[in-house]
C-alpha cells in the first residue's frame, strides 16, 4: 500500500517503530505517518527532509495546522468500521493538507527544495563564473542583495563570492524578500573600508535597465479594484504594458535579452539585461525613462497625458494602432464600464478642453437612460457618440480630433515608476521570491504569450509543498521542482532567456578578448 504524503526519506522503515508494517492497514498508516512528524516537532528531526529547530513552549507545532490530532487505541477500534473511507482518500487524495497562503515556516523548504540558486547565479555572473581569460572572477562578489527577514528587518549590502555562499545564506536566513541591486566598483560587503579613504571609490558601475509597473497607479481608471488588489478585469493593463514596453525596447532600442516578471501580487517587473544596457550611465536611463514617458501630472490634474505636435511619434503611433486602441474598445470600455454612470464619464469629459462639447455631451447621456438608449451596450454606444463629435470635420480645426488619442493613452498606456528606471542603485525584487503577503512565486512571464497569463493560477508556495507530497520520491537524475507546477516557469526562464543571454555573453567576451590581443600585437609590432 502506498504511504500518504510521504516526502521524507526511510519513513516507511520509521513506521515500523509505531505499528508495525505498513501492510496493517491504510489508517494504521496515516497514525504512523503523523506519529513520526509529531516526534520530528519534539527535537532536531528532518521534516519534509529539513532539519526543523527545537519549538518554543506553547509554540503552535506543525501537524497542529496541517494534520488532525493523533487518535488513541481505544478510538482507532471504534473506527475499524470506517476503513473504505480511508481507502477511497487513498484513490482520490485531498488537495488541501497545507494551509494556503504564504507561510513563513515553509520558507526553509521552498529555498531548500524549489528556488533556482544556480541559475539566478548564472544569471547575475554574465559569463564571469567560467575559465575563459577574459572572465572577471570579482563580478558576482562585487553585486549587492538585500534581505528582508521577519518583522521587516531590512539587510542591505551583502555580496557572496560564489554560489554555494549564496545558496547557503539564503537557506540560513530564509528571507521574506530578496532584493538585488547594482554591481559596484568593489565589494559593497567592505564599503566602509573604501569610504574612509575618501575618494568615492565606492559607486555602482552596472545594473540591469528596470521598469517597475503597479496595478495601484490604475487606480484612477479601474472600477473593478483598487489598491493591492487585482482581478482578471484590470490585469489585462499589465498585459498592455508588457506588449508596449517591450515591443520598443527591441525595435527601438535593439535589446534582445528581456525578462519580465510577475511581482507575486499586483504589478510587473522588467530586466533588460544586455551588456550595454548594464552600462548605461543615470543620465542615459534617465533618457530612455523619459521616452516612455505620456502619463504626467499629479492627482490634482484632470488631464494627465498632452499630445502635442500635428503627428504623433512613431513609437506612440504604433503603440496606440497596434495595441491601445483595440484593446480600450474591444476590452476596457465594458469592463471598467467606462460609461455607466454619471460619475466615470464626467471624468472622461473633463479631458476634452472645449466646455461646450463636454456640456452638450453630457447633457444628453444624462437625458437618455440605459433603457432609452437601446439593447446595445451603453459603453459602446456613448463612446461612438463622443468619438463622433471629437472628430467631426468641424472640430478639426479646432485640434479636438486628438482628444480620442489622448482620452486613450489616458486609460491603457503603461505608468512606470520612473525613480526606479532612472538610476543604477534601485533594488528590485528577484525573481522566484515568494510574495509574503499572496504566497505566489514572481514568476517569468513570456511577453510574446503574456494574453495568457493568469495571475490567479500563479503557483503559490503551500501549492508547490503540496505538490512535493503527493508526488512520492523522486528520480536521481529528477530535480525536486520538476515536480511541481513551478517546473515550466524554471524551464522557460532557462530556454527563453538564460541560455541566449549566456551565449550572447560569451560572444562578446570573446570579442573583447580578441580586440585585445590584437591591439597588443599590433603594439608589440609598432
Amino acid at each position: 500500500m502506498m504511504m500518504m504524503w510521504s516526502v521524507v526519506t526511510g519513513l516507511k522503515r520509521r513506521s515500523h517503530m509505531y505499528g508495525g508494517p505498513t501492510h496493517q492497514s491504510p489508517f494504521l498508516d496515516r497514525i504512523c505517518f503523523l506519529r513520526s512528524i509529531q516526534e520530528g516537532e519534539k527535537g532536531n528531526t528532518a521534516i519534509f527532509g529539513v532539519a526543523s529547530p527545537p519549538l518554543a513552549a506553547g509554540q503552535p507545532t506543525l501537524t497542529s495546522s496541517l494534520f488532525p490530532r493523533i487518535m488513541t487505541k481505544e478510538e482507532t477500534s471504534a473506527e475499524r468500521d470506517d476503513m473504505q473511507i480511508d481507502r477511497r482518500e487513498l484513490e482520490h487524495p485531498q488537495v488541501s493538507t497545507i494551509p494556503r497562503g504564504f507561510n513563513a515556516d515553509y520558507l526553509k523548504l521552498y529555498y531548500g527544495k524549489l528556488f533556482p540558486h544556480a541559475d539566478i547565479y548564472r544569471w547575475l555572473s554574465y559569463g564571469n563564473d567560467g575559465k575563459h581569460p577574459a572572465c572577471d572572477h570579482s563580478y558576482f562578489g562585487r553585486r549587492e542583495f538585500s534581505f528582508t527577514l521577519e518583522n521587516d528587518i531590512y539587510v542591505r549590502f551583502q555580496s557572496f563570492n560564489n554560489a554555494v555562499d549564496m545558496e547557503n545564506s539564503i537557506r540560513e536566513k530564509c528571507p521574506y524578500k530578496i532584493d538585488i541591486g547594482p554591481v559596484y566598483s568593489v565589494d559593497p560587503a567592505k564599503r566602509h573600508a573604501y569610504s574612509q579613504s575618501g575618494n568615492n571609490v565606492f559607486a555602482p558601475v552596472e545594473r540591469e535597465l528596470i521598469f517597475d509597473i503597479d496595478m495601484s497607479d490604475y487606480d484612477d481608471v479601474r472600477y473593478c479594484c483598487s489598491g493591492a488588489d487585482v482581478c482578471l478585469n484590470c490585469w489585462p493593463l499589465m498585459t498592455i504594458a508588457i506588449k508596449v514596453l517591450d515591443t520598443a525596447l527591441r525595435d527601438d532600442f535593439g535589446f534582445n535579452h528581456i525578462l519580465w516578471v510577475y511581482s507575486g501580487r499586483r504589478g510587473v517587473h522588467c530586466w533588460v539585461c544586455d551588456g550595454r544596457a548594464r552600462r548605461l550611465s543615470n543620465e542615459q536611463r534617465a533618457a530612455i525613462a523619459d521616452y516612455f514617458r505620456v502619463y504626467k501630472g499629479g492627482e490634482n490634474y484632470v488631464k494627465k497625458v498632452n499630445l502635442a505636435g500635428a503627428v504623433l511619434h512613431p513609437f506612440l503611433a504604433r503603440s496606440y494602432t497596434d495595441v491601445l486602441k483595440g484593446f480600450f474598445e474591444g476590452r476596457l470600455l465594458a469592463s471598467q464600464n467606462l460609461f455607466a454612470s454619471t460619475e466615470r464619464f464626467q471624468k472622461i469629459l473633463e479631458i476634452i478642453p472645449d466646455e461646450s462639447i463636454a456640456s452638450e455631451l453630457l447633457d444628453k447621456w444624462q437625458g437618455n437612460r440605459r433603457s432609452s438608449i437601446s439593447k446595445e451596450d451603453v459603453n459602446v454606444v456613448r463612446w461612438e457618440q463622443l468619438k463622433h463629435v471629437l472628430q467631426s470635420g468641424k472640430q478639426k480645426a479646432q485640434g479636438l480630433r486628438r482628444c480620442v488619442e489622448e482620452i486613450i493613452f489616458t486609460y491603457t498606456y503603461p505608468r512606470l515608476d520612473m525613480e526606479v528606471s532612472k538610476h543604477m542603485n534601485h533594488l528590485l525584487k528577484a525573481p522566484f521570491c515568494v510574495h509574503p503577503k499572496t504566497g505566489r512565486v514572481c514568476v517569468p512571464i513570456d511577453p510574446n504569450n503574456c494574453d495568457s497569463f493568469d495571475p490567479t493560477t500563479v503557483p503559490t508556495l503551500s501549492q508547490l509543498l503540496e505538490e512535493l507530497n503527493m508526488s512520492g520520491m523522486r528520480s536521481e537524475s529528477e530535480d525536486e521542482w520538476e515536480r511541481t507546477s513551478l517546473g515550466e516557469s524554471i524551464k522557460f526562464f532557462r530556454s527563453s532567456f538564460l541560455s541566449p543571454l549566456l551565449k550572447s555573453c560569451k560572444e562578446e567576451m570573446e570579442s573583447l578578448y580578441n580586440s585585445k590581443v590584437k591591439q597588443s600585437k599590433n603594439a608589440l609590432n609598432w
